[in-house]
C-alpha cells in the first residue's frame, strides 16, 4: 500500500515538474521574464522532489 502511495506521489510531482518547465517556454505577453523564472523554479523544485521520491521508492 505504502509503495503505491509513494509511486503515485512521484508521478504527480513529475508530471507537475515537467508541466512548469513546459509552460516557462510558452511566450507570454507582458511581465515574461518574471513568469518564466518562477514556472523554471517551480519545475525544478518539483523534478527534484520526484527525483527524492522515486530513490525512496527503490530504497524502500
Amino acid at each position: 500500500m505504502f509503495d503505491a502511495v509513494l509511486f503515485g506521489m512521484t508521478v504527480l510531482a513529475f508530471v507537475v515538474g515537467m508541466s512548469c518547465i513546459i509552460m516557462g517556454f510558452i511566450p507570454s505577453p507582458a511581465n515574461g521574464l518574471k513568469e518564466k523564472i518562477e514556472y523554471g523554479y517551480f519545475g525544478v523544485s518539483g523534478l527534484a522532489v520526484a527525483f527524492l521520491f522515486a530513490l525512496a521508492l527503490m530504497w524502500h
